[in-house]
């Protein structure tokens, strides 16, 4: 029997964008944050990202906690490193959470029903790994017309490791035999160049990132692409004797 293929994508900022989270930041705090020279996109950028921070730095000392509670506790802490000298005397705990709610409108990418058809197409076996909420997350698939197996779907939450500890791939690559092919595909280079170094093939989508910063990424990556359908094209040509 010829080995299998599987490819593991990341889901939220790789298939599925940012755009409606930053929105959603403009709608009910933008003018607030323009009083401060902020934009809708700096903050919300700023705030997801600080939030990752401490998410990882929790789950790498043994406190792992999940990852909405995390961006809910440093609303304001954000604010005020960005400028904000009394973030609690003008923003609220509602606004707070109606930005959050805006991770649950976020929407598929161009490209994304495509890519995934054309991996499914060539042999391939589709399969998420994300540190998001598995409710939520498939959501943004039944919403954007991508069919998804729940038993394809590995969250972080699961083994209480958090990506990109090599160990938060691990559960995905015990699914796998040794024989089979392995990818990984993300649009973050931090996510995929990690699931290199766990023993995965690499496939980098630039669609969010832009610059790969490969100085500090050294990891070697068999595809790069601009979009997602270009990506999965090149993983199933690489994929075949």
């Amino acid at each position: 029997m010829a080995p299998f293929k599987h490819v593991v994508f990341d889901v939220v900022g790789t298939l599925v964008s940012f755009e409606a989270y930053f929105s959603q930041i403009n709608k009910t705090i933008g003018p607030k944050l323009l009083s401060h020279t902020i934009t809708a996109q700096t903050f919300g950028y700023t705030w997801m990202t600080a939030a990752e921070l401490e998410f990882t730095f929790l789950s790498i000392s043994s406190r792992y906690r999940q990852y909405k509670d995390v961006l809910a506790a440093i609303f304001y802490r954000t604010l005020f490193m960005l400028g904000v000298s009394s973030p609690q005397s003008e923003f609220t705990d509602e606004e707070r959470d109606a930005c959050i709610a805006g991770y649950s409108l976020l929407e598929v990418r161009p490209g994304a029903v495509q890519c995934l058809q054309t991996l499914r197409d060539g042999g391939f076996t589709v399969w998420a790994l994300t540190t998001g909420d598995p409710t939520r997350v498939l959501g943004y698939f039944n919403k954007g017309g991508i069919e998804f197996p729940r038993e394809n779907f590995i969250t972080c939450d699961t083994a209480g490791v958090a990506k990109p500890a090599l160990a938060s791939y691990k559960p995905a690559l015990e699914k796998f035999a040794d024989e089979d092919q392995k990818w990984f595909a993300a649009a973050h280079m931090w996510d995929v160049s990690a699931a290199v170094k766990a023993g995965f093939r690499g496939a980098y989508c630039t669609i969010y990132e832009q610059d790969a910063c490969e100085t500090i990424f050294t990891e070697k990556m068999e595809i790069m692409a601009d979009n997602l359908e270009t990506m999965a094209k090149r993983i199933v040509e690489a994929s075949n004797p």
